[in-house]
């Protein structure tokens, strides 16, 4: 028999059921109210008591390794523990996940020393308060974004953050703008306890070649954050503008040096999971939502909605579709469990798979209910909100994901069976362009 078995043991069971618990009874209350407020660091900063509970909960760190204070959590139980959230409601999920693409990074291609001073903190905060912000995304402009960080363009191109050595004080000079960047703002706007950021160390190399990381912990003098920007959706997490001036960072900060792509494409990866089970989530709760409608509202006729057979395959077809992508990014979840979260092309395909297949559920699930989930009273006109981020944040599915797969699909030694087979897929950096 093949070992494949989607039957939760007894602690994710467990795991499940405290997930459950904390989305509905400490998270829920305060959803409606934030996802309301127009001002958006107010609403981040509202959720602050529950993002304390998570966190008591191991949920900020749980994906940390024991060594460093972290749950040890495989990335399979975390598919667990998101999709209870995010059937709440995914932007307060951000908050908690964007921890793991700040920190996982350190885990990853920091030295002993880094990880010591960097993440024990995170994962010991007496105060339950830690937030890591991740900092890569740039604003948009002709050049700008970041879509294309890694492409052979030297400075304005890609990552615009120039971080310059000065040897003499052994400091790095950080001038430039991020726009985007979640958590980095940190509760207050004086900034989050450490924000990892993608930077450009050499100008004039191209971004496979001239970008590093580098953490800059709160305090740091040199940065303005500006409010955070009022969004369509993922109203409740943080989302800034940091402005660089003259700001300088120790040098033994620095981490990752001219491997700075490497970074951002695998902390990218390792979350295509994470959103693909988030998308499952919003999708259940939408479904849910329209077949307790279809089950009790008649339209007017003499029986329910759900006996009428449009309504009735319109709402199976949602419901194959959520299956289909709950059993993707386990899929997902289990191979990057197998292979050290290198799966550059399964990683993204189930972020992108289950990005696309939320909108359509929640718009599905919409024509069941009719012109009533137009009204804010229901929940569904904040899923569909919610659902228009997925296929635009964590890299893009137009983006850096769909990017990735090909570059994995196009090396000569893919094997197009690997992923069903859970074997190993090639990734590697971009080779220098040839000398011109």
């Amino acid at each position: 028999m093949m070992p494949i078995d989607f039957t939760l043991t007894a602690y994710q069971r467990r795991l499940q059921r405290v997930a459950r618990e904390f989305a509905n009874e400490i998270l829920g209350p305060l959803v409606k109210s934030a996802d309301e407020n127009s001002d958006p660091q107010k609403a981040f900063a509202s959720v602050k008591a529950a993002y304390v509970e998570s966190y008591k909960l191991g949920f900020a760190t749980g994906f940390i390794p024991k060594k460093y204070g972290g749950g040890g959590i495989s990335n399979v139980d975390l598919q667990i523990v998101v999709e209870e959230l995010c059937a709440i409601d995914p932007g307060f999920a951000t908050i908690l996940l964007v921890n793991g693409l700040a920190l996982m990074p350190l885990v990853w291609f920091a030295s002993e020393q880094q990880k010591q001073k960097w993440l024990i903190p995170a994962t010991g905060d007496p105060r339950g308060e830690y937030l890591a912000g991740w900092s890569v995304s740039e604003a948009a402009g002709t050049p700008g974004g970041t879509a294309n960080f890694d492409g052979p363009g030297s400075f304005p191109a890609g990552i615009g953050l120039t971080a310059i050595l000065d040897k003499k004080n052994g400091e790095y000079v950080l001038n430039g703008r991020k726009f985007w960047p979640a958590n980095a703002g940190g509760w207050d706007l004086q900034g989050a306890d450490a924000n990892v950021c993608i930077v450009r160390t050499s100008p004039d190399a191209g971004g496979s070649r001239g970008l590093s990381a580098i953490v800059i912990p709160r305090g740091t003098e040199g940065i303005t954050y500006e409010q955070p920007i009022s969004k369509l959706g993922h109203r409740i997490c943080q989302n800034n503008s940091m402005i660089f001036s003259n700001c300088r960072v120790p040098e033994e900060n620095a981490f990752a040096i001219g491997n700075g792509d490497l970074v951002v494409n695998k902390a990218f990866t390792w979350s295509g999971p994470v959103a693909a089970i988030a998308s499952v989530g919003v999708a259940r709760s939408a479904y849910e939502f329209a077949l307790s409608w279809a089950k009790k509202y008649t339209g007017g006729g003499d029986k329910p909605i759900i006996d009428h057979q449009i309504v009735a395959y319109t709402l199976a077809e949602v419901a194959m579709k959520i299956e289909a992508g709950r059993a993707f990014a386990w899929k997902a979840a289990h191979y990057h469990d197998l292979h050290n979260a290198d799966g550059h092309a399964v990683g993204p395909m189930s972020k992108v798979f289950c990005g696309e297949m939320l909108f359509n559920a929640v718009f599905q699930a919409m024509k069941v209910v009719g012109v009533n989930a137009l009204d804010r009273a229901n929940p569904l006109e904040r899923y569909l909100r919610e659902a228009s981020v997925f296929p635009l944040y964590d890299a893009g599915n137009v983006g850096m994901q769909m990017r990735k797969i090909c570059a994995v699909m196009a090396d000569p030694a893919f094997d197009p069976r690997a992923i069903a087979s859970s074997a190993a897929t090639p990734f590697a950096k971009q080779a220098p362009p040839p000398e011109t």
